[in-house]
């Protein structure tokens, strides 16, 4: 089950939509669907949260806590509006683009992929290209 839930004034355009979409991508890594829930949030929510649990005082796009078992996907994926929004033109881009990537972005993790290295960022972005081909087709 996919939630999606609002702490700032957004909401995704097609819900169901993106839910197929994240679902499918869960299936197609090998994995099962379990429980994700997106909390999209502003940069002050997100920033709290870094603070908090990550001790990192960053503002960020995205942060999310896996709970995947096995190969049951689970997790609470938050997203900060305000930074997705502001970093779509610095990476030249749409605002709904920079969107799906971050939304698929968390997913990816909790399928095992990773980016501290160059070679897993190099991995995520090309895994990321390649469902955003689907999503935007």
């Amino acid at each position: 089950m996919i939630e999606f839930n609002y702490e700032t004034d957004f909401t995704l355009i097609d819900e169901e939509k993106i839910s197929n979409w994240i679902e499918d991508t869960i299936q197609e890594e090998g994995f099962r669907l379990g429980e994700i829930n997106y909390i999209f949030c502003d940069d002050k929510y997100l920033h709290k949260l870094n603070v908090e649990f990550l001790n990192h005082d960053t503002l960020t796009d995205i942060i999310s806590f896996d709970n995947t078992l096995g190969k049951l996907v689970s997790g609470d994926i938050f997203i900060s509006i305000e930074r997705v929004r502001e970093n779509a033109p610095i990476f030249n881009t749409s605002f709904e683009n920079e969107l799906h990537r971050v939304i698929i972005h968390g997913i990816l993790h909790y399928v095992g992929y990773a980016d501290k290295t160059e070679a897993e960022k190099e991995q995520m972005r090309n895994k990321e290209d390649y469902y955003l081909n689907i999503i935007n087709n």
